[in-house]
């Protein structure tokens, strides 16, 4: 703001990854704000998390020169409005910069530094902090200005006002006598054809908003400037712009990457040892006197302070000749899934304080096919935000850490030194399904016909999107959706909504093989969750389960059109799958519910055609 930095409202730390992260626009009860990019942020209060594995998965996508995870900055809510509280947080500007007045008798359009509208500012409820138009009432009586409902974007992630004069006129350069435009809603429907802006000129008609959508508008609408609002900058676009409404869910996607925290050690100490290790090996060539006294000062101490000096400093000393020590993570093991197959398949269970399991019981309806079942009790998730896109989500974009396929707009002007990231905790259930019965069936003659079809209606989708087509594989479309299946029932028994749980999919045929599924819930607070899903993964329960989730998958309601969909016919990434059926929230699926079909899982109306579970 002009004054000076003013507090306008409230965000959770998982929210800014999320939902509102770097260049989202955050919707408020009275203004329009755009987070700002990673240069404006200050990092007193940005707390540094530790994870070797995400931090070199970063630096495989954005480069070396990332050395940290930082999480936002915030700090516990406080009594007083105007007390350091009121000033830490994360950086906003208004956007979109033109508002309407809101009075029905007004309707005026112009931009917030034209002068016509006033911030009025709220220090003990920021929330209520607004513009107001001075064309009626005096105080707080006067109508508020609210953000214009319309802005523009590109799929390369640029984003702008409403070029409003440009589309007015046609194209035409307004005269000088034009000086207020309004924009008029007219009916209760809200359609865009129902909204019309027009200016006070004689020499043009009111244009509807519809003629700014669709094919139609790229033409009416001028090239993309290839501007990035949250970083204040423009670079060469020249792509045709899309009219998008404020609050349109393609209007932001994150970027992401996730992690689990995995076991490094069988004790917690010394887990927290190996955790921290790039800053304490510091301190095992200090001699001993010195390295306690300094190892309250490290910004890991917190997480050691519990264990007392003494057994900390042993930890380091143990940990400094174990031969097993890790003395430097490469930045190029950025394989993700390896290790975490590895530590939920491992024969022995894990007691740490952000990984615990227990093997259990495999259901004997389902012995034949799935190989083990893993209660994992407690589990921590940290996820990084790398960048985000417009228009398309970055699961219908190339999935390999590329940085020269990568589309995703920056989070600075320059190459960020760290990047945004949450943690969370939680719990979940871990089904590997037998290696020897899903090798067998992929070699099925029916299984080989139905992945060409797939991988055809694949490659057509990529090819007209200009993406170049790297398909998962058939194992993962069968594990894909054999979770599915599994989400909306968990969601029916377990407590939490079918938006609250995800999934990690382990696929990988070859050399090294891998054929399992992780569903899982997690939240910000540092207890985690309360058991409800690890409950459903006892072998008494987990078994009816999944002969209920396989049941209704043999049926959907809109059969026979979902079971006998060709994806060919429309380039479609799914087989038999539907809303009824199989998709799940945005939320829950990793892969934008794309690779889906209950053809490969079960029978379905359409007959045996592949099915895993005939």
């Amino acid at each position: 703001m002009e004054n000076g930095p003013l507090r306008v409202g409230e965000l959770r730390p998982s929210q800014l990854l999320h939902t509102y992260g770097v260049g989202s626009i955050t919707d408020l009860p009275n203004l329009s704000t755009m987070v700002l990019g990673l240069d404006h942020w200050e990092l007193e209060k940005a707390r540094t998390l530790t994870e070797d594995r995400l931090l070199a998965a970063v630096r495989r996508r954005l480069g070396p020169q990332v050395s940290a995870l930082r999480t936002p900055p915030h700090l516990q809510e406080t009594t007083d409005p105007f007390g350091e509280w009121s000033r830490v947080g994360v950086p906003v500007a208004l956007f979109p910069r033109w508002l309407r007045c809101s009075r029905e008798q007004c309707n005026q359009l112009a931009p917030a530094s034209s002068g016509l509208f006033e911030l009025e500012e709220h220090y003990f409820r920021p929330e209520n902090t607004r513009y107001v138009h001075n064309c009626f009432g005096t105080g707080r009586r006067r109508p508020t200005a609210v953000p214009a409902r319309f802005l523009v974007a590109c799929p390369d992630g640029h984003m702008d006002d409403f070029p409003w004069q440009y589309f007015v006129h046609r194209g035409a350069p307004a005269p000088d006598s034009c000086n207020t435009l309004t924009l008029v809603e007219r009916g209760t429907t809200g359609e865009a054809a129902n909204v019309l802006v027009q200016c006070t000129c004689k020499n043009v008609n009111a244009r509807s908003m519809a003629e700014a959508m669709g094919r139609r508008g790229e033409r009416e609408l001028p090239a993309c400037r290839g501007h990035h609002p949250h970083l204040g900058t423009f670079e060469k676009c020249g792509e045709a712009v899309r009219t998008i409404a404020l609050g349109a869910t393609n209007s932001w996607f994150a970027s992401q990457l996730r992690v689990f925290s995995l076991p490094r050690a069988d004790e917690p100490l010394a887990q927290a040892v190996r955790e921290h290790w790039r800053a304490l090996q510091l301190l095992a060539a200090v001699p001993p006197e010195a390295a306690k006294m300094l190892l309250p000062t490290q910004a890991c101490w917190p997480d050691l302070e519990a264990y007392g000096v003494e057994a900390v400093w042993k930890a380091i000393l143990a940990e400094g000749e174990s031969s097993a020590a890790p003395t430097d993570d490469s930045d190029d093991d950025f394989d993700l899934t390896t290790p975490e197959w590895q530590a939920f398949t491992a024969h022995h269970r894990y007691e740490l304080p952000d990984f615990t399991t227990l093997t259990e019981r495999v259901p004997d309806s389902a012995r034949a096919w799935l190989d083990k079942v893993v209660l994992v009790n407690r589990l921590r998730e940290v996820s990084a935000l790398t960048g985000f896109t417009r228009i398309d989500a970055p699961e219908w974009l190339p999935q390999d850490d590329d940085p020269s396929t990568q589309q995703a707009a920056p989070l600075s002007r320059e190459a960020p030194a760290w990047v945004p990231c949450a943690e969370l905790r939680g719990e979940g259930v871990f089904l590997a399904f037998k290696e020897d019965r899903v090798s067998a069936w992929e070699k099925r003659p029916e299984v080989t016909a139905r992945e060409k079809e797939l991988k055809d209606a694949h490659r057509r989708w990529c090819l007209a999107r200009g993406i170049e087509p790297q398909w998962p594989g058939i194992r993962y479309v069968l594990l894909h959706t054999f979770s599915h299946t599994l989400i909306r029932q968990f969601a029916l028994e377990c407590g939490y909504g079918a938006s609250g749980i995800a999934e990690r999919i382990y696929a990988r045929p070859g050399k090294n093989p891998m054929a399992g599924i992780l569903l899982y819930t997690a939240a910000p607070d540092s207890e985690g969750t309360l058991g409800g899903l690890v409950s459903l993964g006892r072998k008494e329960r987990l078994g009816p389960m999944i002969s209920q989730a396989l049941s209704e998958a043999r049926l959907c309601s809109s059969d026979p059109m979902c079971s006998e969909h060709d994806p060919r016919v429309h380039g479609r990434l799914h087989g038999a799958a539907c809303h009824a059926c199989l998709f799940a929230a945005e939320t829950s699926c990793e892969r934008g519910n794309h690779y889906l079909d209950r053809a490969l899982l079960v029978e379905t109306l359409a007959g045996d055609r592949g099915a895993f579970l005939s």
